[in-house]
């Protein structure tokens, strides 16, 4: 039998391929100094450094967006963040200015320091962090000795043959965005966890991979026969031939399963009884909007404009924004629609440009509608954008984190003044364009039936609804009992928005992560959601799974599990009594 090492499954899927192992980075041992009087050149040089890598990841996250590869944005556009970070560029400064440190040395101590203070937290999200403190620190160092970010990998990788697999201790999120999936069937390391950046790239880019696996991953040999099973978190080394050949039916089933969706692409969305619902994606750029329509999205049913706003100094111009938001609507072409979300800035998601003040429970704290209403000349700014691009398709605007009526009306009334003053400018926008708020504190789900008087649409944004409601930090892994939107309290909430909107004849969409799972969209559908936005890669699974279902079967399935006990009862309930799960 093969040699088997267990790990942590990062990354579905099956690899089978010869074994390229990917040395460490060597980083500076030590601490070498410079000379008195030397401080100004050295802190020039640091400071190129860090331009230098700057540009390089500016160019890198500009390819992530034109590819379509949304999570690596996100990685990226928080990297650029940290080259900004007092804590670990003002620090690596102040040791070059006060200390002499050479740059090399300043780096990489601050970047050390502020990893392992990352990695002694409790919270497994934030240690996964210290990975990207260490390859943002190493980026510079990199700079520092005029080498380029790829040479260490490629230099590792260079007798890579085709699906081979690669191994490592661990692997940066800049690593991992680099792997070309042509050459690399699958990778392990040794360090690691499911959240780390750079086993959610390997999702995103559909690469098998297996982290946490351990010493053993640290004694594979350059060339020897893998089989990666990411469904399993398993990596079999020199596999016989019994239990080759089973892994490359699986592949093969794989593939085929993939080749069957592809015709439901460009198909409706519609039940086996025939009703018919909107499939549409959540995006953060034009491109995810592209992306999303080849994968066979309706539309857009989340635009997160704050990452037109991270990663700068700046804030976005009513240009820009409005090049943005046209753009998008573009790229699915008249009719289709995009459902443009204000700016949610706050909780886990931090804007330079604004020096919010740091606060204890950012969750709870100023963020979103919060922010727009305190600063009537920023949202105001916005408004115009997304009120401009409604005469380039059907946008509609959508308000986040609203708690109250008042809090919804005054932003209707910043709406009201933008249409003013478009109007006075003989500036075009869509006179009709419908305006929502997002259902995702439980306050605003309590009071639906008043507020479905008033607007336009509901989406429940279900991650922020979940963790309101159960009191539990989605962040946080500890919780992850808690953070499960099939909890029968979250379900009794979403059933009450659904029937409040109806009543008043106004349409409820989802843009939580709820709306892609195929357990919840049997429930979903019972309840009559009009809209599911998901990522773009779940569209045409839950379009093939909904061309199986009866939805005038669902109802009482759907008010059953109102009065189960917990999330474990409802899926058990779900998956037994809804067979197409299993097709």
């Amino acid at each position: 039998m093969a040699t088997k090492i267990k790990g942590i499954a990062a990354s579905e899927g099956y690899a089978i391929g010869r074994a390229v192992i990917l040395r460490e980075e060597v980083v500076p041992e030590g601490i070498s100094y410079i000379e008195a009087g030397e401080e100004a050149a050295e802190l020039t040089r640091f400071d190129s450094a860090v331009a230098s890598a700057r540009g390089e990841l500016e160019a890198l996250l500009d390819r992530m967006k034109a590819d379509g590869r949304e999570k690596e944005s996100e990685i990226f556009e928080a990297h650029l963040m940290l080259l900004e970070d007092e804590e670990l560029i003002g620090a690596a400064q102040e040791r070059i200015r006060s200390q002499r440190y050479k740059a090399e040395a300043a780096m990489n101590e601050a970047g050390e320091e502020v990893a392992d203070m990352l990695a002694a937290l409790d919270d497994e999200y934030l240690r996964e962090r210290a990975a990207d403190v260490r390859d943002v620190s190493r980026r510079v160092i990199r700079k520092l000795g005029n080498r380029s970010e790829s040479d260490g990998l490629q230099a590792s990788s260079a007798a890579a043959n085709e699906k081979s697999i690669l191994f490592a201790f661990d692997l940066t999120p800049s690593d991992t965005a680099q792997l070309d999936p042509s050459v690399i069937g699958g990778f392990v390391t040794a360090a690691g966890g499911r959240t780390s950046h750079s086993a959610i790239i390997a999702r995103s880019v559909g690469i098998p991979a297996i982290v946490g696996a351990g010493e053993g991953a640290l004694h594979i040999e350059n060339g020897q026969l893998i089989i990666v099973d990411g469904a399993a978190g398993l990596v079999l080394v020199d596999p016989k031939d019994e239990e080759l050949a089973r892994y490359q039916a699986l592949q093969q089933q794989a593939a085929g399963k993939r080749a069957l969706l592809d015709q439901y692409r460009g198909q409706p969305s519609v039940s086996a009884d025939g009703h018919q619902v909107e499939l549409v994606a959540n995006i953060g750029s034009v491109q995810d909007a592209r992306q999303a329509q080849e994968l066979g999205a309706e539309g857009v049913g989340l635009f997160r404009t704050e990452f037109l706003y991270m990663g700068r100094p700046d804030l976005p111009t009513e240009e820009e924004q409005f090049k943005a938001y046209k753009e998008a609507a573009e790229a699915f072409g008249p009719g289709s629609p995009i459902v443009i979300r204000t700016m949610d800035i706050g909780g886990d998601k931090e804007l330079p440009s604004l020096q919010l003040e740091k606060e204890d429970n950012p969750f709870l704290g100023y963020r979103a509608i919060r922010i727009c209403l305190d600063r009537p000349d920023l949202f105001k700014t916005q408004l115009r954008a997304v009120l401009r691009a409604s005469a380039h398709g059907n946008l509609k605007i959508m308000f986040p984190m609203i708690a109250t009526l008042g809090e919804w009306r005054q932003a209707t009334a910043l709406l009201e003044q933008a249409k003013q003053e478009l109007r006075s400018e003989n500036i075009a926008f869509n006179e009709q364009i419908e305006a929502g708020i997002m259902i995702e504190i439980p306050a605003a789900a309590q009071m639906a039936d008043r507020f479905a008087r008033e607007v336009d649409f509901f989406s429940i944004g279900t991650n922020d609804l979940v963790q309101y409601t159960m009191a539990a930090d989605r962040m946080n892994p500890k919780l992850g009992y808690l953070s499960d939107p099939l909890h029968p309290p979250v379900l009794r909430l979403i059933d009450r928005v659904i029937r409040a909107a109806h009543k008043e004849n106004k349409w409820v969409g989802m843009c939580g992560e709820m709306a892609g799972t195929p357990v919840a969209l049997p429930i979903l559908l019972g309840m009559g959601l009009d809209e599911f936005s998901m990522s773009a890669s779940a569209v045409l699974p839950a379009r093939a799974l909904l061309s199986r279902l009866h939805r005038s079967k669902l109802a009482s399935l759907s008010e059953a599990v109102l009065d189960l006990d917990d999330a474990e009862a409802v899926r058990s309930y779900v998956e037994k009594h809804v067979p197409e799960l299993k097709d």
